[in-house]
């Protein structure tokens, strides 16, 4: 359900390329591309794991998605789509990398030959911003558009990552922010979020950034929680037509973001707090005292 609410959100358009630098066995990029509505498109796809990768060929012929370009090597230190000793650019760049990646290769940031980390160098536990730093300089100025799940630390940690995120904010290239119930991955029970990034968006012009809380709303299951249908629309339209929702959708301002020190933690922005009821103190008494 992520990767269905992820590519109705970036929604490609026929003859689009599209790339996830983190593909996994494909299935992220088998849905946004179903969601192109033909068969005018082409898929590129970079996963280091050697067996997943194979998976991800065999997916792809599955699926009748001849289209497809998928490598194996590690995207941060070794990305494969490069055209004239530069990254290729693509319209839509989608991804659910892995979450505060380890050793992600900080040591060749520096010197990055392609300039992937001129807002900063992430740390080196944590490679949530390696991954998008790629994929935001993979797409194409003036017109691409990039989603990518994220760990909610992305959006309030400080240091490095701190001054990264002010560096998207002020280049006016953030659109919209999307938190999610906990408990809809496999094997872990952290809350993601979504951020979703627009390159045609006017350059450095301070436009407003659109906040989601859709943790609230799902189907509870036995080991794992499910967004329904319903749930998916609601956030696909509310982020379509920016309407602000009380307690779960607000179009925030650059001022306010600036306020709150670029930090994007989305209670900061939805206020999702229930009043409780009053208690009667003396009342509760006398009931302890009968």
């Amino acid at each position: 359900e992520v990767s269905e609410t992820l590519s109705r959100l970036v929604a490609p358009k026929p003859g689009n390329r599209i790339c996830d630098p983190a593909c996994g066995s494909g299935s992220l990029l088998i849905r946004v591309a179903r969601q192109v509505g033909s068969d005018d498109f082409s898929l590129y796809g970079q996963e280091m794991n050697g067996s997943t990768w194979a998976l991800c060929k065999m997916n792809m012929f599955l699926h009748g998605m001849d289209a497809s370009q998928i490598e194996w090597e590690d995207t941060i230190r070794h990305p494969q789509f490069v055209e004239d000793d530069a990254l290729m650019k693509f319209d839509v760049v989608i991804a659910n990398p892995p979450f505060s990646l380890d050793k992600w290769g900080q040591e060749i940031a520096a010197e990055d030959r392609y300039g992937r980390f001129r807002r900063g160098i992430p740390p080196k536990s944590k490679g949530d911003w390696a991954f998008i730093s790629h994929m935001l300089a993979t797409a194409i100025e003036g017109e691409s558009r990039v989603g990518v799940v994220v760990p909610h630390g992305v959006l309030f940690r400080g240091g490095q990552e701190g001054k990264i995120r002010e560096a998207v904010v002020k280049e006016n290239i953030l659109a919209a922010v999307i938190g999610l119930p906990t408990n809809l991955f496999y094997g872990t029970g952290i809350p993601a979020a979504l951020m979703i990034f627009d390159k045609s968006r006017e350059p450095n012009s301070k436009e407003k950034v659109f906040f989601i809380d859709a943790s609230r709303e799902f189907e509870q299951g036995t080991n794992q929680n499910k967004l329904r249908e319903q749930d998916i629309e609601k956030i696909v339209d509310t982020f379509r037509n920016k309407t602000t929702i009380e307690k779960y959708s607000y179009l925030a301002s650059y001022a306010e973001i600036e306020e709150n020190e670029f930090n994007l933690n989305i209670p900061r922005y939805v206020d999702t707090f229930e009043e409780e009821e009053e208690i009667d103190i003396a009342a509760v008494q006398e009931e302890i005292e009968e």
